[in-house]
């Protein structure tokens, strides 16, 4: 296990997602100060998914135990003491408990990373056609565009339309902890099938798609 900063949010972070943040809470600007303050290829933190009603300072169980590092790209301290940051998704990792002794105001998880593997080659190529298709389709109900283009890895395309979809957290959580890139285009075939039915049946769609950035093409 390794120690790794964490920055708690009600949303999930997923590998290769543009994340940016504007910290204002005093623990996270120490954070973002420690962060500015530490070498540009150190700057990474964890972010793991708040669950409902709970803060991390309750400890491990008020948050999901998968989370995903955040590599900061850019960092500016404003006038006022917040800080804007623009990160990326990297790595996934399981946390399993708090670092009661870092002594910092921010908590500190205790990680392990989490292997990314895609699964059967030959399954995931084939599921990576069908999960681009349904998801520029949906893509294209929700008004976004075709977030999928040009993706050739089965395993970023996963990552991508985890993050594309207009999903509660639970299912994102889930989605981003499936074992491999297959278990998780499997999942989304139903869910992108689940979602066109209810977009025939009540004619209702979100007002916006969600906004993405990815940082990595293919």
């Amino acid at each position: 296990m390794q120690p790794l900063p964490l920055f708690p949010l009600p949303s999930v972070l997923v590998p290769g997602l543009v994340l940016p943040l504007n910290v204002f809470e005093p623990r996270y600007r120490a954070l973002a100060r420690h962060l500015l303050d530490t070498p540009p290829e150190r700057r990474v933190f964890g972010v793991v998914a708040l669950r409902p009603g709970r803060d991390v300072r309750q400890g491990a169980d008020a948050v999901h135990e998968v989370g995903c590092t955040a590599v900061v790209r850019d960092i500016t301290e404003l006038d006022d003491g917040r800080f804007e940051m623009v990160t990326s998704g990297a790595l996934r990792f399981r946390l399993h408990g708090l670092d009661d002794t870092a002594g910092t105001p921010w908590a500190t998880g205790l990680v392990t990373p989490l292997e990314d593997p895609e699964g059967d080659p030959d399954e995931a190529a084939a599921l990576g056609v069908r999960v681009a298709a349904a998801f520029a389709a949906y893509r294209a109900r929700l008004g976004g565009a075709e977030d999928a283009v040009g993706v050739t890895s089965p395993r970023v395309l996963s990552h991508l339309v985890t993050a594309g979809m207009v999903l509660p957290l639970p299912e994102r959580q889930a989605l981003l902890e499936q074992p491999d890139a297959v278990a998780r285009l499997r999942a989304q075939l139903r869910l992108l099938a689940r979602e066109e039915a209810l977009l025939d049946a009540t004619g209702a769609l979100p007002q916006t798609g969600p906004d993405l950035s990815f940082a990595t093409p293919n």
